[in-house]
């Protein structure tokens, strides 16, 4: 058994294909399964059930592939302690990001990431929350950005920077008014963002009125939701980091949301307990410090940035 062999069946589990795991493996794919035949008849169980259409672990398989996956992580582990120890910041970083920030953060993200880490092999895929916990488990990424409050065994959350809500209001609804209140529109259409609880939170904690007569729509993305105020009237919420993709005109019918209302979201990072790269993780946090308005950034990473 090596450790290669285990990397193969990682990967051969991860894309449930044999041509691509043998591509992410950078091997070909009669090579690739050689040498998971080899490892099969050296453990003498079958760790892959396979067919012409689908590859699924066998029940024994799972808790080899779940073995392999801790053997591959602490094997890894010593280089990169060795690394860090001489302040070195390079190798692999995989982020998983929630839908509903990515479009925010990810493209100045990635612009400084790149050019202050250039020895880091960056990955970053979009996960919506409960997928990234699960990728998280099976060590399938290094870390994820997402809304706060989800919690699961043995995985730690650090929270990153807290961010206010805005009403986006129609040109004809109460556009001279300086600030928003709840009761102004009580009557008035609102738009909702489908499978964003925050900001369905945030909307429903001060709409009391909506049994009489308020009707609420749902639609997929924030710009959806502006063109639908835009053209329909009422109003949304939107994020504060969104403004800026505002257009002069559309920034005119923004407003605050005055009273004791809930109106924000608290962005987190979410890594396995045992994750031990804080070298790593700290090129995250820095890089967002780069871009995020310092006001938003929870305190304690602003000062001491993060600390494992």
């Amino acid at each position: 058994m090596t450790l290669q062999q285990l990397r193969y069946i990682i990967a051969i589990n991860r894309y449930r294909n044999f041509a691509k795991a043998a591509e992410s493996e950078g091997v070909s794919q009669p090579t690739l399964s050689a040498m998971l035949v080899k490892l099969e008849e050296e453990l003498d169980v079958r760790i892959f059930e396979r067919s012409n259409k689908k590859v699924t672990p066998t029940t024994a398989g799972e808790k080899i592939i779940r073995q392999a996956e801790h053997a591959v992580i602490e094997t890894d582990r010593i280089s990169e302690l060795i690394a860090e120890d001489k302040g070195i910041v390079s190798g692999n970083l995989s982020l998983a990001i929630g839908p509903t920030i990515a479009p925010y953060i990810l493209p100045q993200f990635i612009r400084y990431y790149l050019e202050t880490y250039p020895q880091v092999n960056l990955s970053i895929m979009e996960q919506k929350a409960e997928n990234m916990l699960e990728s998280l488990r099976h060590s399938q990424v290094d870390a994820g950005i997402a809304i706060s409050g989800h919690r699961s065994p043995g995985i730690l959350e650090i929270s990153l920077y807290t961010e206010n809500f805005w009403v986006y209001l129609a040109e004809n609804c109460w556009r001279k008014a300086p600030s928003f209140t709840p009761e102004m529109l009580e009557h008035e259409n609102m738009w909702i963002m489908k499978e964003a609880q925050c900001l369905r939170d945030s909307a429903f904690s001060f709409c009391k009125a909506r049994a009489k007569g308020h009707h609420i729509y749902e639609a997929g993305s924030i710009d959806t939701l502006i063109r639908i105020v835009d053209i329909n009237g009422g109003f949304t919420i939107i994020p504060e980091m969104h403004l800026p993709l505002l257009s002069e005109r559309q920034r005119s019918n923004v407003r605050r949301i005055e009273g004791d209302y809930l109106s924000q979201r608290r962005v987190s990072l979410y890594i396995k307990e045992d994750y031990i790269r804080q070298c790593m993780l700290n090129t995250v946090t820095d890089t967002l410090m780069r871009f995020i308005p310092s006001a938003m950034m929870e305190e304690r990473i602003l000062k001491y940035g993060i600390r494992l």
